[in-house]
Parts: C-alpha cells; structure tokens; sequence
C-alpha cells in the first residue's frame, strides 16, 4: 500500500466538523468531564480532532484505547485455541470504574467489515461471548444510559474499499466519507441547527406513538406476516434524550430511527429480511426466520446460516427480541442506495429488529429496576444485541390495539 493510497482524500474541513458535532452535539460533553474514546489505528485522524475539541469544551481528560486489525488478525492466526474464551476484563472494568466516576463514553466506528471473514467461526463465536461476558458491567452502565454517550465513524480505507470493491481506492474513500457526512449532517451550514430540527421531527414520532399506547405492531409484505407484541409500559425513544446524569445527548450519529422495547414471550409469525446484515465478516442474506411464542423456531439465510445459527445459540435470549424500531424508507441513508456494512448506518436505512439484549430505558422506570422487574415487563437479555433490517417500501405496519383494532402505522414504508 503506497502512501497515496492510505492518505484517503477526506475533506480535513469536514472532518474536523464532524468531531466539533460528536462532542457538542452527540456528547454534549461537560465541563470538567472526562472521556473514554475507542477508535482504530486508521481513524487517528477523528479521534485526535475529537480530543482537541473535547478539550476545548472543557474535558479534564481524554483517553483514547486504539485497536489494531493487522494485531487482531495475530491472533486468530496464531493464538493458542484457549485464547478464544479469554477477554481483558481488567480493562473493562477500568471502563466501568471511569464511568461510574463521570467519565462520557465516545466510539468510532468504521472498522474492516471483511476483517475476520477467512477466520474460524467458531473462534469468532467464542471471542465474542468472552468479551461480551467481560464487557458486561461497563456496557450496561452505557445502556442505561447512566453516562452521556455517542458513535459516530470515520471512513476508514478497508471499509470504504469493502462499499466500494470496484473503485480506485481514493475515490472509494472520497466517496464513502461524502455518504459519512451527508448522513451525519454536517454538510450543510448549520449542522447543530440540523441536529437540533432532526431531532424534533424524531421526538415528535416518538410521542406519537407513546400517545396510541398499542399493544403490538404487525408487519405486513413480502415474505413477512409478523406480529410484535410490545413490552408492558414500554416507551418509544428517538433522537437525542437525557442521560441519567442530565446530560442531553445523541447516543448514535446518524440516527434515523423510533424505538422501544417488544414484550420477549410476545413475537409471532414469520418475516423475512429486506437488507444483508454484515456481521464479523460475513454477509448473511435473506434471512428468513419463523417466530412461536417469541421465539425463534426456524430460522434459513441465502447466505451466512451456519453464521447466524451460532449467534442464536449465545444463549437463551439470542433467540428473542430485544428492540424494535420504526424508519422510513426514505430515510437519507436509504435514498443513497448504499450498503454500508455498517451496522450503524445499514440499521438507519429501514425498520429494524434487533436479536438479543432489551433495553431499560424503553420502560417506564426501567432503568430504575431490578432484572427480575425488567423480565416480568417483557424485557430480554442476552449478551447480543444485533439488528438487521425487515423494512421497505413494500412493507406496511398498523398498530394494534389493546382490544386487538388496527390502525395504520406506515404505509409502504412511509408513515401513515
């Protein structure tokens, strides 16, 4: 790789406003706050602009953990096969401690979708439950929403090159930060203003369907004949919302989407995905999966089943629901035609389910309860949370109500 090559032509401009954006508007960071940032070796350039703006807001500290591809494919190369159950949870309970200290949590994403694509499934399978297990304390403090917290991407040269296999590698890289950009609106001339109109439109959705109080929703298309049940007092969210310390912030940048919380025992018929889901590497397609009595039954994929098949085995949540969320088929990541490969872009492109672990906040007083209040609610748990995409222009959602009426939701994926 020569230098031109991995130089990339990211407008340093746009780039450096997109770091000013994460911090005041997907952070809101605060005075004396510290930071927690992870980020990979090739996105150096966002991170050290996102740590010059932190401080210039006011952070007492900074600290960014850096991952390194060329370290991670050692490993599933030449580790021992114990490895594979091992994950540094002194380190994370390193991140848990800052948080419970104060500290604001910052994640950029735009790692290599094909990275462990040649690795061992079974290897991947396990690395990932061995740091989920280790991640636990600290991620449930972030999905709590106890810390004020925020992702946003770099386009990185081996995700762009994954977008955009066919063009020379600097015009991929041009082109997939032009599609980062636009989709976190920092094209324009104002883009906290933009954040803050985007962020109305999205609250007000969600206060919409917080009135209706619905009992379920049911999908209805090609391939999908699919009824979610809602969790008992659950909540709709969307755009920004406050942290538990106050703190107002946007936790994924872009966001497109409402959503709430499914009741985990509630989930019935069949769906079939609308999107490739991109998951560690493979490109699993044409999932087509039958729910009784919310659970997965019978799940088949084009592609990627021996894949998804693992997942489901994680535990006994992974074959449950864990979120459901609403967006519109012309979303702007959807009218770009992309696939990213990027589960925080793709997600935005079309309403989604999401397998695995619940979130509290969707419950009234949920973050305030006990796992065994948040399990008789409706709530699952997992150590997984993965969404992948059953919305589309030709499919419609009417809510149902607690006497089991039906009211139009969305209408060929537009709301009603």
């Amino acid at each position: 790789m020569d230098e031109n090559e991995s130089a990339g032509p990211v407008d340093p401009i746009l780039l450096d406003r997109l770091a000013e954006v994460a911090v005041k508007v997907g952070l809101n960071l605060a005075p004396g706050q510290e930071l927690v940032m992870t980020a990979s070796l090739e996105a150096l350039d966002l991170s050290r602009r996102i740590t010059e703006h932190a401080y210039k807001a006011g952070a007492s500290l900074v600290t960014t953990l850096f991952s390194d591809d060329v370290a991670t494919l050692a490993r599933f190369k030449h580790a021992p096969d114990a490895s594979f159950d091992r994950a540094s949870g002194w380190l994370y309970e390193g991140m848990a401690a800052a948080f419970r200290g104060g500290a604001a949590r910052l994640a950029i994403a735009g790692d290599d979708p094909s990275l462990l694509a040649q690795a061992d499934p079974d290897k991947v399978a396990r690395a990932n439950r061995a740091r989920s297990i280790a991640y636990r304390p600290a991620l449930k403090m972030i999905s709590d929403t106890d810390i004020n917290w925020t992702i946003v991407s770099y386009p990185t040269l081996s995700w762009a090159k994954a977008v955009f296999p066919d063009l020379p590698p600097r015009e991929a890289v041009r082109r997939l930060a032009d599609a980062v950009f636009k989709a976190t609106r920092i094209d324009g001339d104002d883009p906290v203003r933009a954040w803050a109109d985007h962020n109305a439109a999205l609250h007000a959705n969600a206060d919409r369907l917080n009135a209706k109080r619905y009992a379920a929703m049911h999908f209805s298309g090609p391939g999908t004949d699919l009824t979610i049940g809602l969790a008992d007092g659950h909540l709709w969210k969307g755009g920004s919302s406050p942290a538990k310390n106050g703190i107002v912030c946007n936790a994924n940048m872009p966001t497109e989407e409402v959503f709430t919380t499914p009741h985990k025992d509630r989930v019935e018929g069949t769906v079939r995905s609308t999107k490739p889901l991109s998951y560690q590497g493979t490109l699993i397609q044409d999932i087509a999966v039958r729910f009784e009595g919310g659970k997965i039954v019978d799940c088949r994929a084009r592609t990627g089943q021996d894949v998804l098949a693992k997942v489901l085995e994680t535990d006994e949540g992974a074959r449950r629901l864990g979120e459901l969320a609403l967006v519109p088929n012309s979303s702007p990541i959807s009218q770009s035609g992309l696939l990213f490969l990027n589960t925080l872009y793709d997600e935005n492109a079309a309403c989604h389910i999401a397998l695995g672990q619940s979130y509290a906040m969707c419950l009234e007083g949920g973050t305030a309860m006990s796992p065994e209040e948040l399990a008789a609610h409706g709530a699952n748990t997992s150590l997984i949370h993965i969404d992948w995409m059953i919305g589309s222009g030709e499919i419609d959602i009417d809510g149902v109500t607690a006497d089991g009426a039906r009211e139009p939701v969305m209408r060929k994926g537009e709301w009603a």
